[in-house]
């Protein structure tokens, strides 16, 4: 039973505040589900695995709740320095969070190795998701499985992508919340400054636009950020590559992939921020960052 607690005089009694973490392999839908509960696209979302790099927080309030969300990147077995970076967000995250949720693909069945070991020791939910994908009757002996595999305290059957269940999915993460003031005001959305999402968007393009490496061994670092009153703001961005020889295949023909690149971001930018852009895109080379922890701490990760 919750114990009684000291609410400011504007909070309602019984009001729920708590971090929810959002884990699980990569391309199962994190992203897509967190944005789909705060109705609103905070996270880049691409068909590409291991999009999401960072931890990012997203809050849903109500008047009688917040929950602070942790988006977070895809399970991985680390094979360089950005990896391992990233499984560190999803390790602090996990340990910061008053409940985790770990997401499943319902298509891929049950894998050999899902993860299972971050849901050990803490209180956690399964939210099966892509269950649109699967004939109904392998649905309870999926969730069968499952729930073999770690110490779940529920299974939520979902589908991100439609809205299928998530009304329920949010009430069963709100009753294991504990009762607690908010932590942010009620009207902000994530503590990420604007510039982070202005740099995401334009790597969302370039997962979108660019094939095989590319993707992987871009980084975006926002140069400089200007809010101008009487003209658009000004957005300078460094693109940087791991090798010489991919910066011709990002820059393409006179110029012309860079612009298309750009156009693309652009107008994503402009509608994330709600005020006309002036976009100035450069390509830069910092071989093997992904490897060199100086340019990864550069770059907002724990190397």
């Amino acid at each position: 039973m919750d114990s009684p607690l000291l609410m400011p005089e504007d909070v309602p009694e019984g009001h729920r505040c708590g971090y929810v973490a959002l884990a699980g392999q990569p391309n199962v839908g994190k992203s897509t589900l967190l944005n789909a509960l705060i109705g609103q696209k905070l996270s880049i979302v691409t068909r590409k695995p291991q999009t999401t790099r960072h931890r990012i927080p997203a809050m849903l309030s109500a008047d009688d709740h917040q929950i602070i969300f942790l988006d977070t990147p895809g399970i991985v077995a680390p094979r360089y320095g950005l990896h391992r970076a990233m499984m560190h967000a999803v390790r602090d995250a996990v340990a910061d969070a008053d409940l985790l949720v770990l997401i499943a693909d319902a298509s891929r069945g049950v894998p050999d190795t899902p993860g299972m070991d971050i849901v050990q020791g803490r209180p956690a939910l399964l939210a099966l998701n892509k269950m649109d994908l699967i004939r109904r009757e392998d649905a309870l002996p999926l969730a069968e499985a499952w729930l073999a595999l770690g110490d779940f305290d529920e299974v939520v059957p979902i589908s991100a992508r439609k809205g299928t269940n998530l009304d329920i999915l949010l009430d069963t993460i709100l009753k294991r919340l504990p009762i607690g003031p908010p932590l942010y005001p009620k009207d902000m959305i994530s503590d990420r400054p604007e510039r982070f999402f202005v740099a995401e968007i334009i790597r969302e393009k370039v997962f979108r636009l660019y094939r095989q490496e590319i993707p992987y061994s871009t980084e975006v670092r926002i140069v400089h950020f200007e809010e101008r009153e009487h003209e658009k703001d000004f957005v300078s961005a460094e693109i940087v590559l791991t090798a010489d020889t991919q910066k011709g295949i990002l820059i393409g023909k006179r110029g012309h992939a860079l612009k298309r690149l750009g156009t693309a971001a652009r107008k994503d930018i402009e509608a994330f921020l709600g005020r006309s852009v002036y976009l100035d895109l450069h390509v830069k080379v910092r071989s093997d960052w992904r490897n060199r922890p100086a340019f990864l701490r550069s770059f907002g990760y724990r190397a």
